[in-house]
């Protein structure tokens, strides 16, 4: 416990100098002084300063998916791209780390953006495949539309999400004062592009039509309790892909830490 604890504060201080002072002027010595521990304590953790600082940016990708599965478990409804691509924007704009890498900031990552994007290409690649697997079973069970092919869904997410990050820099004088209102703006996007109206009247799939059961009857009650129904159903699979994916990110953050 302790030597986790002791690790705690170290990312913790190599954190705040990256985004203070940017990676070319962080140092070992300042990290260790920072942290309150001496520089070969910081060296019995982390081989090098690049595994010491890939493992900040580990660490703020793990906290984020923490956070959707416990998110996931506690609400199926948020699964929904919407709902998910709401919570994953507020979630992304308290992690500076991981802006700075989104946005290729070179003033705060230098030259560890590249490293990280090679190191964690692994990572980038499951999390595509997760996203894909996750529309597939929306799919399956009436939860997103199945009008358009799946592959045009999964860029469309991806675009329109990369879109909405990007923007928090690029168009900051245009934006709605409130991060709340742009994250909503998000999900509205996402809702009206991608999920099966609630109460729509084409065929919504097996776990959203009409019959007897719970949540079986007509008008927006109804149709909102067949919509959990069918999130319910969902929630086991895609659950079980991201806690995969979390594990995968655990193992990576252990291997940046010196046997």
């Amino acid at each position: 416990m302790e030597r986790e604890q002791r690790a705690d504060r170290i990312l913790d201080a190599a954190g705040e100098l990256l985004l203070a002072w940017g990676y070319g002027r962080v140092t070992i010595d300042e990290i260790a002084r920072r942290a309150k521990v001496g520089k070969g304590t910081v060296y019995l953790h982390w081989k090098t300063k690049d595994s010491l600082l890939l493992a900040v940016v580990l660490r703020a990708q793990f906290r984020m998916h923490q956070g959707q599965l416990v998110r996931m478990r506690e609400d199926p409804l948020e699964l929904l791209p919407s709902r998910m691509m709401r919570r994953h924007f507020l979630a992304f704009q308290a992690e500076p780390v991981l802006r700075a890498l989104y946005t290729d900031d070179a003033d705060i990552l230098g030259r560890l953006t590249e490293t990280a994007k090679k190191d964690f290409a692994e990572l980038m690649v499951q999390g595509d495949r997760n996203l894909r697997r996750h529309l597939e079973v929306l799919r399956a069970h009436g939860l997103v539309r199945d009008d358009t092919d799946v592959q045009h869904q999964h860029y469309s997410l991806l675009a329109t999400a990369t879109g909405f990050f990007l923007s928090e820099a690029l168009l900051a004088d245009r934006a709605p004062d409130s991060l709340e209102a742009r994250a909503e703006i998000l999900a509205h996007t996402l809702r009206s592009a991608l999920e099966v109206p609630v109460g729509a009247g084409s065929d919504p799939g097996p776990d959203l039509g009409s019959g007897t059961g719970p949540g079986s009857g007509s008008g927006p009650d109804a149709a909102s309790a067949r919509l959990r129904v069918a999130a319910a159903a969902a929630a086991p699979e895609i659950i079980a892909v991201y806690e995969q994916f979390t594990e995968f990110c655990a193992q990576e953050m252990r291997r940046q830490i010196r046997d």
